[in-house]
């Protein structure tokens, strides 16, 4: 289904097509009657008597030619809240043929000027489907008018196009089944956001080695696919003040290696790396609004697979920092992933902060489901920021523990740690603390454990199943109101 939204100036007629309005939470529709027919308020006025008046969106049929939907607006109206009605109303627009509506934002108090934005943003990101591979798309057309006083200015209608474009990007990589979007083709997709101003550098097999960065290239050498460290530096601010860091985990396909999963839903492991997939829509987004910052996104690229040269429980590797780390469990991969890329980011960018994101753990969907995102970190003013950020957009996150206490569980006899808890509990809070030891010089630091957020199986209010794009709204948030 395609979303087409036009802005337009002229005089509005208000007896013809299809309405949409907004009123208050009691259904007050006085402030309406300059906007409708006399017949038509009187109509609704009376149909009002019967209707349940808890509902937010209520439907009218004042013909077959046209249909009024009036939307309240609660007191403290957030704009989250507006992107989620414009999330019901595409549902309601989805069960109708090709159509066309007009929103009349003259309904609006002129103090809420930006709730047509966010509305609109909640319909653009419900509207998403991942039908590249089907031989039958859904080609109806929703055509959105939008009239009025109180519409978004263009600067902001550039930055909730950008926010779309990133996170649809980020919702397309991780669709991407893992025959396509492998390690070697992912790298090439990078590569092309050069032409937004993103300074893009890929590291291959060949420098990761020469550069020791052996936990990360461990966990693809049983692939045919190459393993790849891609940086993407966004310099937007006049200055040369440190970068904003974000590191994510881009395992293209998990089969687990020789510690190798079950067949039951391996399928799902194409969004293994979510994390990375975050990273690179974010840095889109910035790129295409242009964001006053300067910001650099770190993936760690490769394909974990069984074979005659996969790694092996029991192995031990040297990571880019100089630590070294027993297998226990291939499994435990995306930990060596980062491991690496995290002590690269801190070591070459020298960043004002890092957050990483990773579906790093089945743990923390145990603990959290898919309502939070598990924040540890090593920053109480960085942790408050991601969790005030996480509440605007409704990308929530809750805050995990982190304390040495927890480093017996993980420190090895054989080597300076192992990659996996066998002691039991507390798995994703020991995986964290594993990623912790790869912080070297005490940059404030936050690892986001993504699992039970980046994929849906059945939906959201803002998606409709499938990749989510957790994170880049969090993430963008995060920028906006601390850092820009």
């Amino acid at each position: 289904m395609n979303i087409k939204i036009n802005f337009k100036n002229k005089a509005f007629n208000k007896t013809n097509g299809n309405l949409i309005l907004f009123v208050d939470e009691k259904f007050n529709i006085s402030g309406l009657k300059k906007l409708i027919s006399n017949f038509e308020y009187s109509y609704i006025l009376d149909l009002l008597k019967s209707e349940d008046l808890k509902k937010n969106i209520l439907f009218f049929d004042i013909s077959s030619k046209r249909k009024i939907i009036l939307i309240s607006l609660k007191k403290n109206f957030s704009n989250s809240d507006a992107e989620n009605l414009g999330a019901r109303c595409f549902d309601l627009f989805s069960k109708l043929k090709k159509i066309e509506y007009t929103v009349n934002s003259d309904s609006l108090s002129n103090k809420l000027k930006n709730i047509v934005g966010h509305f609109l943003h909640g319909i653009k990101l419900k509207s998403y489907k991942f039908e590249k591979y089907k031989t039958k798309k859904d080609k109806r057309n929703i055509l959105i008018n939008i009239i009025g006083r109180n519409i978004p200015s263009q600067k902001d209608q550039n930055k909730f196009k950008a926010l779309e474009e990133g996170t649809f990007y980020t919702r397309d990589l991780v669709s991407e089944p893992g025959n396509v979007l492998h390690p070697d083709e992912y790298a090439k997709r990078i590569k092309s956001l050069g032409k937004l101003g993103l300074k893009i550098n890929i590291y291959n097999d060949q420098k990761l080695k020469k550069l020791g960065m052996n936990t990360l290239l461990g966990v693809g050498q049983g692939s045919i696919r190459g393993s790849y460290l891609v940086t993407m530096e966004w310099n937007g601010s006049k200055d040369k003040s440190e970068p904003l860091a974000f590191v994510g985990k881009g395992v293209c396909f998990d089969t687990g290696g020789i510690s190798l999963k079950p067949a039951k839903f391996m399928e799902d492991m194409t969004y293994d790396m979510a994390g990375s997939a975050v990273v690179v829509g974010l840095m889109k987004s910035l790129a295409l609004r242009k964001a006053k910052i300067n910001a650099v996104g770190v993936v760690g690229l490769v394909e974990n697979m069984p074979g005659g040269n996969a790694q092996r429980p029991g192995d031990i590797v040297k990571s880019y920092s100089g630590k070294t780390v027993e297998i226990l469990n291939t499994d435990a991969e995306g930990r060596l992933v980062l491991a690496d890329a995290l002590t690269f980011t801190e070591e070459k960018f020298k960043p004002k902060f890092i957050v990483d994101l990773a579906t790093l753990t089945g743990a923390i969907i145990v603990s959290l489901g898919s309502e939070y995102a598990g924040l540890f970190s090593n920053d109480d003013k960085l942790s408050q920021q991601l969790i005030e950020s996480g509440e605007h957009v409704e990308e929530k996150v809750w805050r995990m523990p982190l304390n040495k206490n927890y480093d017996k569980l993980i420190d090895s006899k054989n080597a300076d740690m192992q990659n996996i808890n066998y002691v039991g509990g507390a798995g994703s809070t020991t995986a964290a603390q594993f990623l912790q030891r790869f912080i070297l010089h005490k940059t404030p630091w936050a690892h986001l454990d993504i699992a039970g957020m980046a994929f849906s199986k059945y939906g959201g209010a803002l998606n409709s199943g499938g990749a989510t794009g957790y994170g880049v709204r969090l993430l963008n948030k995060l920028i906006e109101d601390h850092y820009e």
